[in-house]
């Protein structure tokens, strides 16, 4: 089974920045990049907002500022922050697409594999053992 709506991928794909700003460790690296991220999902369709800046995650749209852009489905979103993604064999092969400063985000990558235990439990924990990888 895959996300019902774009409610659910602002719940979980963008939930897991908000754990990421509320970290002691990644927090403040991740706020020190200073990157305005937006995140474009397909399958369901949705745009997720991470503001570095000011530590906010928020639904945007088409229009919505950002300093660099990923785009992939959110099943690959998913799988990512399962640890089932290799990104940067993901954007070789055109998974994930990414746009402007992304070169800062992603040297924190290997940051965000401290992440990865914590998503899986929110998954458990909110009895969606149909989104685990």
């Amino acid at each position: 089974m895959a996300f019902k709506d774009a409610a659910e991928v602002r719940t979980y794909l963008g939930g897991v920045f908000e754990t990421a700003f509320a970290d002691p460790e990644i927090g403040p690296k991740l706020k020190s990049t200073g990157i305005v991220l937006k995140t474009v999902y397909t399958d369901p369709e949705a745009i997720v907002i991470i503001d570095t800046t000011t530590g906010e995650v928020f639904e945007g749209d088409g229009s919505s500022d950002s300093t660099a852009e990923m785009a992939m489905t959110a099943d690959t979103g998913n799988a990512y922050w399962q640890g089932k993604v290799n990104l940067p064999l993901a954007m070789a092969k055109s998974k994930i697409k990414v746009q402007g400063n992304v070169a800062s985000l992603l040297k924190l990558a290997p940051l965000g594999k401290k992440l990865y235990p914590r998503y899986i439990e929110t998954l458990k924990a909110d009895g969606r053992d149909d989104l685990l990888v």
